[in-house]
């Protein structure tokens, strides 16, 4: 079975929660490797998330007639 997939929030929260433990310095140098490793996968996963969350805003405004782009400094 696959395992499901985690929501933005979700994945935020343990990101957090990693970065406590690295912060600790309670791990060992192996241990914070691993940590590493899963927050990485977890910040790749959470941007790809925001990138499909943007593309559905697009197309909604773009059905409504409403797209504006706006640089942002």
């Amino acid at each position: 079975m696959a395992a499901k997939k985690q929501s933005y929030e979700e994945n935020i929260a343990q990101i957090d929660e990693i970065l406590e433990k690295l912060e600790s310095e309670k791990l060992s140098l192996d241990d914070s490797i691993s940590e590493y490793e899963k927050a990485i996968k977890l910040i790749k996963d959470s941007e790809k998330l925001l990138e499909a969350g943007e593309g559905k805003v697009m197309k909604v405004l773009e059905k409504n007639g409403k797209v504006q782009m706006e640089e942002f400094e």
